[in-house]
């Protein structure tokens, strides 16, 4: 047996060529001990989406990310419809006090607010909203489509 540490932040260059050997022993670990089933998203189905207007990924998206929120406050929190409309959404997971910054050493998607989109056969089942500053991750709010609870997809997200 053999072990290694290896640096996955800045990711090493030992991190990026075990990446997705990890992730498979990763992936059969949730499938064998957690149970979860083999559609759970994958890497390739998650999007980094700056919380921007201005981005074609953001307006793309955001009918169907809004939508989805207020299925989510409704099933889950019990909240009426007035409650989660679109100017709700907008207010409460869109306007962000933070200012988005492409600082030289920083990450390559920059730092800022961003929603972190989980795809599952072409439609966005999960969105965490999340604020990447240049010494943490804060995981502001998840919200997910009720239909796939047994994804467990908070803590899924939590866990990556």
């Amino acid at each position: 047996l053999k072990v290694r540490v290896v640096r996955s932040s800045p990711p090493s260059s030992q991190f990026k060529a075990t990446f997705q050997e990890s992730y498979q022993v990763y992936k059969r670990y949730q499938m064998v001990i957690h149970k979860d089933p083999p559609d759970k998203p994958t890497i390739n189905q998650v999007r980094l989406v700056p919380v921007s207007f201005e981005d074609p990924q953001f307006k793309s998206s955001f009918n169907q990310s809004a939508t989805l929120f207020a299925k989510y406050q409704m099933a889950v929190h019990k909240d009426t419809p007035s409650d989660c409309g679109e100017n709700e959404f907008t207010r409460f997971l869109c306007d962000s006090p933070l200012e988005a910054e492409n600082a030289p050493n920083g990450p390559d998607c920059g730092y800022g607010s961003f929603h972190q989109q989980y795809w599952l056969d072409g439609k966005i089942i999960a969105v965490g909203v999340i604020d990447i500053l240049p010494s943490c991750v804060s995981s502001v709010y998840l919200y997910y489509d009720p239909d796939y609870s047994f994804l467990s997809l908070g803590v899924y997200s939590a866990l990556r």
